[in-house]
């Protein structure tokens, strides 16, 4: 059996990449699959990932737990990726890209502060209350 936790935070990684397909398929007025599996843009599903698998962990294990320290210190250096060096790699991109033209690099790589905000945000919302719901839905199955 799949950890609620670790089903927690697939379902919130999952849910905001469709919303990053919705989001911008709707910006651009049309149908953008390509932002089913984009790294950088609103919101930091990378930031919901691993906020999402800290607050399951904190409903499912306490928090008091190794499991929890883990997750929290893998969450920030995580969030501090997405926001720092992910975010100078999108502008090095877009650098390139004004001085190449032969093949463009991605631009869409990192991510602003409001972005990772509601990764977050979105990550232990979500994380807490499928937790909630899985850990539930298990203790009925007993």
């Amino acid at each position: 059996m799949i950890h609620p936790a670790l089903l927690a935070a697939g379902i919130v990684q999952i849910l905001c990449q469709f919303f990053k397909l919705v989001f911008y398929s709707l910006r651009e007025k049309g149908l953008r699959w390509k932002y089913l599996v984009t790294a950088g843009g609103m919101p930091s599903a990378h930031s919901a990932f691993v906020s999402a698998l800290t607050a399951a962990l904190a409903v499912t294990e306490g928090t008091d737990s190794v499991a929890l320290a883990i997750s929290f210190v893998f969450s920030a250096i995580v969030i501090f990726d997405s926001l720092r060096l992910r975010a100078q790699v999108q502008e090095l991109s877009v650098r390139v890209n004004r001085l190449v033209s032969e093949k463009p690099l991605p631009t869409m790589i990192g991510h602003s502060p409001a972005e990772v905000i509601v990764g977050v945000v979105l990550g232990l919302a979500g994380g807490a209350v499928l937790a909630k719901i899985f850990l539930i839905g298990s203790l009925h199955r007993l």
